[in-house]
């Protein structure tokens, strides 16, 4: 048997409650109605509407239904932060006691003359919050010309470091990496170290696809972590590898995008692996919520939209499918391209998934891998199950 987790990275369905804590924007976030607001409710989301998208919140264009596909609902997050690493930690049964450090003042220097003087070199960008697209057009022909690789942050807990590949080559720049994530401990042990390639020119630089993370390890023993240890297999296909750590993984698989994600999940479904095929579909976070661009935002969500149901005609009889997100990134926020910390959604589907279960408001994000966990016989720390409600009678019997 298989479960498909397919997180939708950035598509949040609304603000928590404790939001303006950590969005500091004074604006309400809710990336998917926002999307359709912005686009005036001229949307055609048919499939996301048959599985209850509508009844989550009032969407324009996308009405409710009576009797959705499947089991459908929203998650809140008891993680601190708003960032993709805590997300997916959590979903999968790990909670954080301490949310990751954020500089948005820029990281502090005696950090960054640690990180000059591990790596030899002088640096650019001061560490100071950007915007990776913007600031590789400032800095990057100063980059070119001295070598010195430009390391700047966010609002979120992130070091990331910008380099042209014809400069510092990927190789070089993944050393880079690995030497700041061994550096980041303690107080300053920050989320994610991020590698940012880019190539071009002057006024046309353009970021590539070699871009590479480094997590924190998760704390403890994820769903991951637990299946593996099951000899069950565990799938990964696109940044998952990168966001455990390569851990709890038999299997990985990278992508350029959304739409190849997609070609490598249906082409996994088709091997009826039993164990767990996770993805994360980055496109709408990283090229339209970081962005601002509410209209490819909608055009992601349409172009998976129309897959869905290519995937679930992939299922077996004993597959489940579960759809959901790892926090927002609101795109109509113009103050801001951060992420923002919202509610996420919970769709579920299969064969033997019952129609129409309202699983309502969840308390942590944990609930969706202790229902995964429960299926393969094991247990998280975190967490409360919801499959049996949503499985048939005569599934749950055969169980």
């Amino acid at each position: 048997m298989t479960i498909v987790l397919i997180i939708l990275d950035g598509c949040g369905i609304g603000a928590l409650p404790d939001s303006p804590k950590y969005d500091g924007d004074g604006v309400e976030s809710n990336t998917i109605k926002h999307v359709a607001e912005y686009m005036d409710g001229d949307i055609k989301l048919k499939n996301f509407e048959k599985m209850g998208l509508g009844i989550l919140d009032e969407i324009p264009g996308v009405p409710p239904v009576k009797k959705p596909l499947g089991a459908y609902g929203k998650c809140a997050s008891k993680n601190p932060g708003k960032d993709t690493v805590g997300g997916h930690f959590e979903m999968t049964g790990v909670l954080l006691k301490n949310p990751y450090p954020v500089y948005t003042e820029g990281i502090p220097r005696q950090i960054m003359e640690k990180f000059e003087k591990t790596i030899g070199m002088e640096t650019l960008g001061n560490g100071l919050p950007a915007s990776g697209t913007q600031i590789i057009q400032e800095l990057g022909k100063k980059h070119v010309e001295t070598g010195r690789p430009i390391v700047y942050t966010s609002a979120d807990s992130v070091f990331q470091i910008a380099a042209h590949e014809e400069v510092i080559p990927l190789d070089d720049l993944y050393e880079m990496c690995k030497k700041a994530r061994k550096m980041l401990k303690g107080k300053h042990a920050i989320g994610r170290v991020i590698a940012r390639p880019f190539i071009g020119r002057d006024g046309q630089f353009v970021r590539t696809v070699g871009r590479r993370d480094y997590p924190l390890e998760p704390p403890k023993k994820t769903l991951l972590d637990k299946l593996k240890k099951r000899k069950k297999e565990v799938i990964a296909i696109g940044k998952i590898s990168d966001i455990f750590s390569h851990r709890g993984i038999t299997k990985e698989i990278p992508m350029e995008n959304n739409i190849e994600g997609i070609h490598h999940l249906l082409a996994e479904l088709e091997k009826h692996p039993d164990g767990l095929i996770i993805i994360n579909l980055i496109d709408f976070d990283m090229l339209y919520g970081h962005r601002n661009n509410p209209k490819g935002f909608y055009w992601a969500l349409k172009e998976f939209d129309n897959h869905i149901p290519k995937i679930l005609a992939a299922l077996n009889n004993d597959d489940i499918l579960f759809i959901t997100a790892d926090h927002g990134c609101d795109p109509t926020i113009t103050s801001s391209t951060d992420h923002t910390r919202e509610y996420i959604p919970i769709f579920v589907l299969g064969k033997h998934v019952r129609p129409n279960v309202d699983l309502g408001v969840r308390e942590t994000f944990g609930d969706i891998g202790q229902t995964i966990a429960e299926y393969f016989g094991i247990k998280l720390e975190n967490g409360q199950s919801f499959l049996k409600d949503i499985l048939k009678r005569n599934a749950q019997a055969e169980k």
